[in-house]
């Protein structure tokens, strides 16, 4: 059972510390998922505030920023 081996020190990340909050998240989503107006309205609105992020974006940064690489062209 997965819940018993991350209580007997298996659980690198902690998981288990936060599993009654995950349990608690996912019932808001179940509930709020059974009112379709809401759900949509939640939708559309995380989606517009996820702002700049793509991932063609975080790329290109990582690349700049972090390894210090310049893109190249494709081989055709």
């Amino acid at each position: 059972d997965a819940i018993h081996n991350m209580k007997v020190g298996n659980d690198w990340f902690l998981v288990a510390n936060d599993f009654a909050s995950y349990l608690k998240a996912q019932e808001d989503v179940d509930r709020v998922y059974q009112d379709k107006d809401e759900w949509n309205r939640r939708s559309i609105l995380y989606t517009a505030g996820s702002g700049k992020f793509s991932s063609d974006r975080t790329i290109r940064e990582y690349a700049d920023d972090i390894w210090n690489v310049k893109p190249c062209r494709p081989v055709v």
